[in-house]
C-alpha cells in the first residue's frame, strides 16, 4: 500500500479546492490545512507559491495526457490515411479521458478550463513550442488540413480552446457515466473550428489590418 507524500497531497487538495471555488478562491493557509500539512508555509515549501502549485496540478495530469496523445499520433501515423477527424480525435480524446479518470480528472478539467481561458492562458507550458510534445506534433500534423488564411486565424488554438473549456464545463456538471457520445459530439464540433471557412467580412478585415501580436503571446493565440 503506498502513502502520497505531503507534495502529492497538496496537489490533490489544491485541484479539488480550485475546481470548487475558482483558483483565486482558495488561500494557500487553507490548502495547508485541508491536506493536512504540518508546516503552515507547506505550498511555499513545495512549490513556491500559487504559480508553482499550479504547474504541479498540469504536470501531474498532463503527463498522462501526453503519453495517450503520443500513443494516438502513432497509431495516426501507422494507418497512413490523411483523416481530419482522426487528427482532431486526438486532440480530443486524450484530455476527455480525465472525465473517468480518478482520483481527481474531473476536477482538474474544470481548473484547465479556468486556466485557459483566463487572462494569461495556460496551455500546458513549452508544448506548443517543445518539438517532443504531443500538442506541439498535433499541430504540425493537421497544419497541412489548414489553409494559410485558416493558420493565420489561428483555428488550432481556437480548436484547442473550444475543446478544453468543453470539457471543463461538462466535469462541473458531474455527470457520471458513459461518456462516448458527448466525446464524439466534441470531436465534431472541434473538427468543425478546425474546417471552418471564413467569411468575405472576417477576410477583408484580416488582409487589412497589420500583422501583429502582444509581446509574449505564442503565434497560435489570437
Amino acid at each position: 500500500m503506498s502513502t502520497s507524500t505531503t507534495a502529492d497531497r497538496l496537489v490533490a487538495t489544491a485541484t479539488r479546492l480550485f475546481a470548487e471555488r475558482g483558483v483565486e478562491g482558495v488561500s494557500l493557509r487553507e490548502i495547508n490545512r485541508e491536506a493536512g500539512a504540518t508546516n503552515a508555509a507547506a505550498v511555499q515549501y513545495h512549490f513556491h507559491g500559487r504559480d508553482g502549485l499550479l504547474r504541479a496540478i498540469l504536470k501531474a495530469h498532463l503527463g498522462p495526457v501526453e503519453a495517450r496523445r503520443h500513443a494516438m499520433l502513432d497509431a495516426y501515423e501507422a494507418a497512413g490515411n490523411a483523416d481530419p477527424r482522426a487528427l482532431t480525435a486526438a486532440l480530443v480524446q486524450p484530455y476527455a479521458d480525465e472525465l473517468t479518470s480518478p482520483p481527481g480528472g474531473p476536477a482538474f478539467l474544470q481548473v484547465y478550463a479556468e486556466l485557459v481561458n483566463g487572462p494569461n492562458p495556460m496551455i500546458e507550458p513549452g508544448t506548443l513550442d517543445d518539438p517532443g510534445s504531443s500538442l506541439y506534433r498535433w499541430r504540425r500534423a493537421v497544419e497541412p488540413f489548414l489553409t494559410p488564411d485558416a493558420v493565420r486565424l489561428h483555428v488550432r488554438y481556437t480548436a484547442i480552446c473550444h475543446a478544453i473549456t468543453e470539457l471543463g464545463r461538462r466535469a462541473r456538471a458531474g455527470r457520471a457515466g458513459d461518456q462516448r457520445l458527448f466525446v464524439s459530439h466534441l470531436v465534431d464540433t472541434t473538427a468543425a473550428i478546425l474546417n471552418s471557412t471564413p467569411s468575405t467580412e472576417t477576410l477583408a478585415i484580416m488582409r487589412d489590418r497589420k500583422p501583429h501580436r502582444p509581446a509574449g503571446r505564442h503565434p497560435d493565440e489570437r
